[in-house]
């Protein structure tokens, strides 16, 4: 497996596998009509390119064991302005049929050298509530801080649990 950092060319790669991942990660988790608002509002290339100029550092996951030409999944992060040596891992996600595979795992392992590397000590990340991958991220180290509530709008929320581990 390979991972390599993302640019403003990749956006188009990031885009596409967002479509493809949070239809089948999603569907039984939040509305159809919030998935097609979310994904506007989190992946259009204008949202993307803004994410990638405050800062989000993104990356492709390649797995060259199989046969495939393009990223099997992409994961961002970037520092939180407000607390020093404090992290929020963005997205992590891999195409459905790679889970269970330890693509997950390779991916975040690789975002926690990168904080560990830029002086971070603490990465933390939300999951919605109702999400399996919370039982994910606990296996990797990642404990419950607290519930949160975002109004993202259009009357739609976010509800998630905010996670962290000490990198």
């Amino acid at each position: 497996m390979e991972i390599r950092e993302a640019s403003i060319e990749h956006i188009p790669a990031i885009n596409k596998l967002a479509h493809t991942i949070w239809p089948v990660t999603y569907k039984d988790i939040i509305s159809a009509r919030q998935l097609e608002y979310m994904l506007e509002l989190i992946y259009s290339p204008d949202s993307l390119l803004k994410q990638m100029d405050e800062g989000h550092r993104f990356f492709l996951l390649f797995d060259d064991t199989i046969n495939s030409t393009g990223p099997v999944g992409y994961a961002s992060f970037s520092k939180i302005a407000e607390q020093p040596s404090h992290y929020r891992l963005q997205k992590l996600y891999v195409l459905p049929d790679h889970h269970g595979k330890g693509r997950g795992k390779f991916l975040l392992e690789h975002i926690i050298k990168m904080v560990k590397r830029e002086g971070g000590q603490i990465l933390d990340l939300t999951v919605n509530r109702n999400n399996p991958a919370q039982y994910f991220y606990h296996k990797m180290g990642f404990t419950l801080a607290r519930e949160e509530d975002k109004d993202i709008g259009d009357g739609f929320f976010m509800n998630d649990f905010v996670m962290e581990r000490k990198v």
